[in-house]
């Protein structure tokens, strides 16, 4: 029993540091501490989880099935809730369904409304649209908001911001800080994402030895892959596979 009770309050510590390392409010440290087995449970499942890389994986193998049977729906659903009353969290959905529609310029413009607005330092808004201007190609409009993510929340979806800041380098020219950027997410993270967007740049810069040293881990990676990690990934593989056309012909 003892060592039961050491145990819960070791989670307790644990979620108490990303509490704080996260820049959650405050009162988590109060549940958590004043019941550590049913504070820690619900922080766990209400604050970590839907933070996580597991649970986002989850998530978007979820919504690219769904988009697959129906490709407009989230978009018309998300556009008639707006229309109906055009608050901040509906502006938000809407612009979150265009962008995963691939309609980046209209998300980002929604956006950058949503970013005037109460919820400006949501890290979820930022994110998205960090996104949507990424998309667009509007890379320096997507920095100061990645470095302030990086910055004041360090724990959201680190292997994102730093995959995205990478790409907002290479997209302003920055080439030193974007292969450093691209360096350490796939050294941190290794993910097929990261392997692939490094290799696009690399293409992109005539880099043909960094762009085959990245190659045979993708091809390793590409081989484990199931239906759904395929129909994940099929955006990303769509633009390396575009890379390695542009590069064959010599730019």
């Amino acid at each position: 029993m003892p060592l039961i009770g050491g145990l819960h309050i070791l989670i307790a510590l644990f979620c108490a540091v990303h509490v704080v390392r996260s820049g959650q409010q405050l009162y988590w440290l109060f549940i958590l501490f004043a019941f550590p087995l049913l504070g820690s449970a619900v922080y766990f499942f209400a604050v970590y989880l839907p933070n996580s890389r597991l649970e986002r994986g989850a998530f978007k193998a979820v919504s690219a099935a769904a988009r697959a049977l129906d490709p407009g729906r989230d978009v018309r659903e998300a556009r008639a809730a707006f229309d109906v009353s055009p608050s901040a969290q509906n502006q938000m959905r809407l612009a979150e369904a265009l962008l995963n529609n691939g309609e980046a310029p209209e998300a980002a413009r929604l956006y950058e409304g949503a970013l005037k607005g109460p919820f400006a330092s949501d890290p979820d808004l930022r994110f998205g649209a960090v996104r949507a201007y990424v998309e667009s190609q509007r890379f320096d409009a997507a920095l100061p908001h990645l470095q302030t993510l990086k910055a004041e929340r360090p724990d959201y979806r680190p292997d994102q911001v730093l995959l995205l800041l990478a790409r907002c380098y290479a997209g302003t020219s920055r080439s030193a800080e974007a292969r450093e950027n691209f360096e350490a997410a796939v050294r941190q993270y290794g993910s097929f994402e990261a392997h692939a967007e490094y290799s696009i740049w690399a293409l992109a810069t005539g880099d043909a030895a960094t762009a085959a040293r990245l190659q045979t881990e993708i091809d390793r990676q590409v081989r484990q892959w199931n239906p759904v990690s395929r129909q994940l990934n099929e955006p990303v593989m769509r633009r390396l596979k575009a890379a390695h056309e542009l590069a064959s012909k010599g730019g």
